[in-house]
């Protein structure tokens, strides 16, 4: 497939809007970040180095010693720390603009309604909650309170992952006939909260499945209208005492086009192929913290693509920036609380197709 030079230069834009390129007027909005596990602590707080309208204020954990040491190593006073008890008290701390929930996915809806509640705008973490029924609850919160809410789609300001929705939506590609999408990892610790249905609310798909679901989506840029699905657990293992290991789900789009997604806790797979009436879209690494690839062609990898540069940002630190930026010119996040429920309410027809064996017609 010919790849045009003006293909790839219309995806700048996308990239500068998903990464809130534009300066911060004003002065940085302050985070709160709930829950200094692997990933707020290893992977979010880092980030704000890259940063242009953001900046960490205040920690919330469990473990005070932790939120200390933390608190410290970022120049944080006693009054930035909150534990998960006193945490509702962040109403009077006005350096805290907005809480990012980086819990266990039980934790979400409770956690989000609580910052809402306290007045602060709010950043949540993937799958946005457990049920539809919470994540219904969660927008109606914020919006009670006039507070944003955004959830944690990192890879809509990850540069590869732009340049392929972009790629996929061109002349180049043509129409959009097939999709597939797989993400999955080699699973180790059977006590991992992961694997706990109560803090998880599932297996692979509550976590790995929702990059292969988004993925359908984006891709597409359509809403499924059907969806299959069947399950592949080895329920003698010890990891899969409580949750799902393998689920394949197929989706139905208006247009015609397919989707296959697939999401595993037993191998490791990232990867999404799109397939069009003139050409191909595939990356692989599709959507690792860094090193995605993207390759086009007729009927293979013919030529590898290099997304345009960007504003020097981190998918991170373009995320932070991203809500940062909504709050301070009135816009609305990319990536919304809809746009989890909308996530959620496949989840729940996925799980039921699996488990009652048929078809399910989506709303």
């Amino acid at each position: 497939m010919e790849i045009e030079r003006r293909t790839l230069i219309a995806a700048a834009p996308l990239l500068a809007a998903g990464s809130a390129c534009a300066q911060g007027r004003g002065r940085t909005l302050g985070y709160a970040i709930v829950g200094l596990g692997g990933y707020g602590l290893g992977r979010i707080i880092p980030e704000f180095k890259n940063c242009t309208r953001s900046r960490l204020a205040a920690v919330v954990s469990g473990d005070p010693a932790k939120a200390k040491k933390v608190a410290d190593e970022h120049g944080l006073g006693a009054d930035a720390i909150y534990s998960y008890d006193d945490f509702d008290r962040i109403r009077d701390n006005p350096d805290v603009d907005i809480v990012y929930v980086c819990l266990p996915n039980s934790m979400h809806a409770e956690y989000t309604i609580r910052a809402a509640r306290a007045g602060k705008h709010v950043m949540c973490e993937k799958p946005m909650a457990i049920s539809v029924a919470e994540c219904e609850a969660m927008i109606a919160a914020c919006k009670a309170a006039n507070r944003k809410l955004m959830i944690g789609y990192r890879c809509h300001f990850e540069a590869t992952n732009i340049a392929a929705m972009r790629l996929a939506k061109s002349a180049d590609t043509g129409k959009i006939r097939y999709v597939r999408s797989e993400h999955g990892f080699n699973a180790g610790d059977p006590t991992a909260w992961r694997l706990k249905r109560a803090l998880s609310g599932g297996g692979s798909l509550m976590d790995m499945g929702i990059y292969s679901l988004q993925a359908a989506r984006y891709m597409t840029g359509e809403e499924p209208i059907a969806v299959t699905a069947r399950e592949s657990t080895d329920r003698t293992d010890p990891r899969f005492r409580e949750v799902e290991d393998m689920i394949d789900w197929t989706l139905e789009f208006p247009s015609g086009a397919i989707a296959g997604c697939q999401s595993m806790y037993s191998a490791n797979q990232n990867r999404i192929l799109l397939m069009g009436t003139r050409g191909r879209v595939e990356l692989e690494p599709a959507t690792r913290y860094e090193g995605n690839r993207l390759w086009t062609g007729r009927d293979g990898r013919e030529q590898e693509v290099s997304p345009p540069p960007g504003p020097g940002k981190t998918q991170f630190a373009g995320q932070l920036d991203h809500l940062s930026a909504c709050v301070q010119d009135g816009g609305t996040p990319i990536v919304s609380g809809e746009e989890g429920l909308r996530d959620m309410r496949i989840i729940e027809a996925i799980y039921r197709s699996a488990r009652e064996g048929r078809t399910i017609r989506l709303a």
